[in-house]
């Protein structure tokens, strides 16, 4: 049956709360895993890579597990809330450990880096796949889908603005110039924040849309419409690319910044820009309130790599904006797939600038944000539309095991180019210690920030070619779904 699809914003900015939490691990470990295994925790980059995948394929395998355990909770709650409360806990406390340096010995340090994170990815599964899925219940309107999806990722990217900017120099505040006990004290703060979010987030949503009590189901069930969902599958596959993508290219972000793009034209950039001269006012703000920690013009490259990253973030969001009112007029798949390509090609021109092409290094993150911005909301919002379509054409709605395939996709994505990002580091003979890296390192972080990047999200498109899912197979299946649901009700 369904009830009333009207959202009202409070909620819809309740259910984005969860996201924005979410986020506040999962960018961290999107961005700095790999630099904090390395830089942080002083791991081998080839030692740091097979942690990376190992784990994150483990956890991967958990999502199915839990989204046929979440389409089988009933609770007074619903069958996906609950999990958004059960698990805030737990991975706010995995979240501190993952990232925490105990003073073991090598073999201690990679079995608790290895043991940590599986924990990490595993609890995260474990509230994502129901948080997720709640979308998929919320309502059965497609229009307001988007606009849900549309404030979930507007809170996506204050979380990316929060890790990507200000992480690194909040953890020289925090550590007093120590990134070491700085990192564990700025991921402890974002675990609290993100606990209070889930609550919030748990007490403003509601679950719309109940599954038939009468349509039978069973887990051979749900992997057989599974594998009759044409559109699910190729979902899957546009997942799995998208987020070696995200991974790979902002996992080596860091290691661009700091050993490729030229320190005194990062310097002399910030400051023709006016940048050092704002910083310096905010320097003085922190120190007056006793935080000398925070020393930000003194180091360009982490200074111009937060900036790089905020102004990136900036342009998303006006792409997450303008996505609705696209999608609403082309079609999610036309809109998802025009922004995959511009994106794969803004990204592919990277490999033409210099270490003093300062200027045009910004202005490309510019146009590769507003361009990347437009998929977001879409991406999720499709997860949605598959999960309809498997309910259109079968008669049965597995909406948890469904996303949480999905999610899967995503921490495969995740886990390969994670373990990328470590893995070309150590292909290309990246050493921490070296000031000045080898030209072979080079030109190894060089492609991982454009080619490499280009061709997984060009692999994605290519993967839409064959979606079926158009505008106007949207609105059959919206249609015939509202009128099924009516007459159970």
């Amino acid at each position: 049956m369904i009830t009333s699809d009207k959202i009202s914003v409070k909620e819809k900015i309740g259910y984005s709360l969860g996201d924005l939490a979410a986020n506040l691990i999962f960018q961290t470990i999107v961005t700095f895993l790999a630099f904090f295994y390395t830089d942080v925790y002083k791991i081998n980059p080839g030692t740091a890579s097979r942690i990376i995948f190992v784990g994150g394929m483990v956890g991967a395998f958990f999502n199915p597990v839990m989204g046929i355990i979440a389409d089988r909770t009933n609770t007074k709650w619903g069958k996906f809330r609950p999990w958004i409360l059960w698990t805030a806990i737990p991975l706010g406390i995995m979240s501190i450990l993952a990232f925490s340096t105990p003073d073991f010995s090598l073999q201690g340090k990679l079995a608790y880096a290895f043991t940590t994170y599986t924990l990490l990815v595993i609890a995260y599964s474990a509230n994502n796949v129901p948080y997720s899925a709640l979308s998929g219940v919320i309502t059965g309107e497609m229009v307001q889908r988007n606009s849900v999806f549309s404030y979930r990722f507007l809170a996506v990217m204050v979380a990316q603005f929060i890790v990507q900017t200000l992480l690194l120099p909040l953890s020289l505040i925090l550590g007093d110039g120590d990134k070491t006990r700085g990192f564990e004290n700025a991921i402890g703060i974002l675990a609290v924040i993100g606990i209070m979010l889930f609550v919030i987030s748990f007490y403003a949503t509601k679950e719309r849309v109940e599954t038939n009590a009468a349509q039978k189901s069973s887990v051979k069930i749900d992997f057989t419409d599974l594998a009759n969902n044409k559109p699910g599958i190729i979902l899957f596959m546009v997942t799995i690319f998208v987020f070696i993508t995200l991974t790979l290219k902002s996992g080596m972000h860091v290691y661009y910044f700091k050993h490729y793009l030229s320190e005194p034209h990062l310097a002399k950039f910030l400051n023709d820009i006016g940048f050092n001269s704002y910083v310096e006012a905010l320097n003085a703000f922190f120190k007056s309130l006793g935080l000398i920690g925070f020393q930000w013009p003194e180091n360009p490259s982490e200074s111009a790599f937060g900036l790089f990253n905020a102004e990136g973030i900036i342009l998303m969001i006006i792409g997450i904006i303008t996505s609705k009112s696209l999608a609403n007029q082309y079609g999610k798949r036309i809109v998802f797939s025009a922004g995959l390509i511009l994106s794969a090609f803004t990204l592919s021109v990277f490999v033409f600038y210099q270490p003093d092409s300062i200027g045009m290094v910004f202005f490309t993150q510019m146009l590769h944000g507003f361009s990347y911005g437009i998929t977001i909301p879409l991406l999720w919002s499709m997860i949605a539309d598959v999960v309809d379509f498997s309910e259109w054409k079968n008669y049965r709605r597995a909406t948890a095991f469904n996303f949480s395939v999905m999610i899967f996709g995503l921490k495969v994505g995740l886990s390969i180019g994670g373990a990328l990002v470590a893995a070309i580091l150590a292909r290309y003979g990246y050493q921490e210690q070296l000031v000045m890296q080898n030209a072979e390192t080079i030109a190894g972080i060089k492609m991982s920030v454009s080619v490499y990047p280009a061709i997984t999200f060009i692999l994605a498109f290519i993967c839409l070619l064959f979606y079926e899912i158009d505008k106007n197979k949207e609105l059959v299946i919206e249609k015939e779904l509202k009128e099924r649901r009516i007459k159970t009700s």
